[in-house]
């Protein structure tokens, strides 16, 4: 949000420079004089942040993925990309749509604004959409009084901080369309009071409210999401990802799209 409003800042400077420049200080200066720098800078790098612009803000947006929360779809290193249109044409930085197009669908991996702090955006799998029922027994969800079908896999082994080496049992889970594989520890989540992740430990039902989303991350038992911080608006959603396209660290990763 914060590179975006810095965009508009220099896309205006740039275009009001060169604005300037035509209706008044070419006409000053005469056609002989050679242009002043600071036109010429305006006017190069005006076309240039224009499209960057346009593109970042209605087609795609890269994003770096900084932790663990998604493995295994997704590893911290990955250089994604984000579909901005999937969910509709939205105004930058106050982010109110004014072209619908889709709606988030069960088993989609979406970036979104941070419901407490909406200058950071996260990335998360939409596991709840408006007016879901849903509970989480066992390490397994429940939507709508249907349990997901899952698969057990190996177990998964990864390094967390610390250079630790953790085993998290494997499983493939149907999510609406989308067959993807989570992780679970054998640990029990502590949640605060009233907490949403709270109430699915004391096996409570929860509802998923008009225009907001459930998100959980993949590594379940690692993952800060909609059980600690709560649902996610529809008016934070920023976009689908969809491919990665770089990982420095394993190359072999880099073409693998997202699901």
């Amino acid at each position: 949000m914060m590179f975006a409003l810095f965009m508009i800042v220099i896309l205006l400077i740039t275009g009001l420079i060169w604005l300037l420049d035509i209706v008044w200080l070419r006409k000053k200066r005469g056609l002989s004089q050679q242009e002043p720098i600071l036109v010429e800078y305006a006017k190069s790098f005006f076309p240039v942040i224009l499209v960057v612009f346009l593109v970042r803000s209605f087609i795609v947006e890269p994003f770096k993925i900084p932790s663990g929360s998604m493995m295994p779809t997704l590893l911290a290193g990955d250089y994604i990309l984000v579909n901005k249109f999937t969910y509709g044409l939205r105004v930058p930085i106050i982010n109110n749509t004014f072209f619908e197009i889709n709606q988030p669908k069960r088993g989609d991996v979406f970036v979104f604004h941070y419901p407490p702090n909406p200058s950071i955006d996260y990335i998360k799998r939409v596991v709840g959409l408006p007016g879901d029922k849903i509970r989480y027994q066992d390490k397994h969800l429940i939507i709508n009084n249907q349990p997901l079908a899952v698969e057990a896999l190996p177990d998964y082994e990864y390094v967390m901080s610390g250079l630790n080496i953790v085993t998290a049992k494997q499983y493939n889970e149907q999510l609406g369309e989308v067959k993807h594989t989570v992780l679970v520890h054998d640990v029990i989540g502590n949640y605060e009071v009233d907490t949403i992740g709270a109430k699915l430990a004391n096996n409570e039902e929860i509802v998923v409210p008009d225009g907001h989303y459930f998100a959980m991350g993949d590594n379940r038992d690692n993952s800060s999401d909609s059980r600690v911080w709560g649902f996610v608006p529809a008016r934070n959603l920023v976009g689908k990802a969809f491919f990665i396209w770089m990982n420095f660290d394993q190359g072999s990763r880099i073409g693998n799209t997202i699901h």
